[in-house]
């Protein structure tokens, strides 16, 4: 039976769930959480089970101590044996003759007993946290819009076109996290919790750093650092760290290998700089639709080894293709959102 089957009376009778509901570690608040993002119609019930377990309490705290406990007893038992003994008069019958004394103070032992656990349930019930609903946050961007999105905890993206996030409103006290898909650039805060950036079957733990997230379309991830430190987890359990300046590239395939990058190629993207370095006609194209939002067209035929390299910054669309056609001998057109680049050749 899966979790998504169900009810709150598999929930609470399920030790997995219980654990997590008790003792949250770093393990099992991270499988809930991300549970809960794919059965968002199951929070109700989850939430539910998780108040009827706190409410019930299988650890009340704070339990009498054996020594003291003993010590109690102890005490009693010298102080009923320490008694005088004395044949009981008429006066003497009535309920402390039928009842000796040593079973009043088990009596009186097991009340207090009974009174110290009542105080406990009594007080945590009173201190205890209603599980809360966090609730995720996704932000995106459509093709040819970039935007800068400031995090719970101060950190910043750099969100490029045609790429998306998603977060917790408010992050936990252990840990901190952001998924993505496409490419962002990160400024993390430096502090006691761990952040996690997850970009497909990826985890990348960062350590108070700028470094850049690049998924790409064709399987492969780029993780380009700055400065600071991380560490990349693999879906095969690999780990690699990185320092600045270098960039770890891991394959569809699961291969992966470390090299160097030119910031200006990798990064002037979160700047609002276009860089054109050796583009083929393939990458002008991805890189003109990506950026202004358009649809791209040649006409006529081109040099298979023809290249443009060229920089713009914050530069209209109009700009940038005269920059390309008049140094190419190209001509272009435009309609709307449709750019004809023609070779008249």
């Amino acid at each position: 039976m899966k979790y998504k089957d169900f009810d709150i009376e598999n929930f609470i009778s399920d030790e997995f769930f219980v654990q997590w509901v008790k003792y949250p570690s770093e393990n099992n608040k991270h499988f809930w959480e991300k549970w809960l993002e794919q059965h968002p119609d199951k929070r109700e019930i989850v939430n539910e089970a998780a108040n009827f377990i706190r409410s019930v309490n299988y650890t009340i705290g704070p339990d009498l101590p054996d020594k003291i406990y003993v010590d109690m007893y102890e005490n009693i038992l010298k102080f009923d044996e320490s008694k005088p003994s004395s044949k009981p008069g008429r006066n003497s019958v009535g309920f402390f003759y039928l009842i000796p004394f040593k079973g009043i103070a088990a009596s009186i032992l097991l009340m207090i007993c009974v009174w110290i656990q009542f105080e406990a349930i009594t007080n945590r019930n009173e201190k205890q946290e209603v599980v809360q609903e966090i609730k995720n946050i996704r932000k995106s961007n459509p093709v040819g819009q970039k935007s800068v999105i400031v995090l719970p905890d101060g950190s910043k993206v750099h969100l490029n076109s045609e790429s998306e996030i998603i977060f917790p409103e408010t992050f936990s006290a252990e840990k901190r996290w952001i998924s993505l898909k496409g490419e962002a650039f990160f400024e993390i805060q430096k502090e006691s919790r761990p952040f996690f950036v997850e970009s497909g079957s990826t985890s990348i733990h960062v350590m108070g750093t700028t470094f850049n997230v690049n998924q790409s379309d064709n399987g492969s991830l780029y993780v380009a650092l700055v400065s600071g430190k991380v560490r990349v987890n693999s879906k095969e359990g690999e780990k690699v760290d990185l320092v600045p300046k270098e960039m770890l590239v891991i394959e569809e395939s699961g291969t992966y290998y470390k090299t160097g990058f030119d910031p200006l190629d990798i990064i002037a993207w979160k700047d609002k700089t276009l860089v054109f370095k050796s583009a083929s006609l393939r990458e002008i194209k991805s890189k003109l639709e990506n950026w202004y939002g358009v649809q791209v067209e040649f006409h006529g035929v081109f040099d298979k080894n023809w290249t443009y390299s060229g920089i713009y910054e914050d530069e209209m669309l109009e700009n940038v293709l005269r920059g390309i056609c008049v140094t190419s001998g190209m001509k272009y057109t435009i309609d709307r959102k449709k750019i004809i680049i023609t070779n008249p050749k």
